[in-house]
């Protein structure tokens, strides 16, 4: 099972970057010991602590011709890993 699905990129967490802090989409079922031990095998760095957050997904409305379609987008688990003081993840050193 994959803990780690994608880096999160948005300017919310960017700026917490500079503090230590990045963000994480991780699996659903995925406690914070299992995020923390994946984050320090992944990027070899020593996580301090995990905040983790479920977000449901927003209801979207389409309207066709024929009829409205509704449904859900899907629902995601966030975390926000805070490092030890002077480690440093970066993303953009595979590109």
């Amino acid at each position: 099972m994959n803990i780690l699905l994608k880096p999160l990129v948005t300017e919310k967490v960017s700026e917490l970057n500079e503090s230590g802090k990045y963000g994480f989409v991780v699996a659903a079922n995925a406690n914070k010991v299992e995020i923390k031990k994946a984050v320090e095998k992944m990027y070899g760095v020593t996580v301090e602590s995990v905040n983790t957050m479920n977000y449901l997904g927003k209801m979207k409305t389409r309207y066709t011709k024929s009829r409205v379609l509704s449904g859900r987008k899907s629902s995601f688990k966030k975390a926000i890993i805070t490092l030890t003081e002077g480690d440093v993840i970066d993303f953009y050193s595979e590109i």
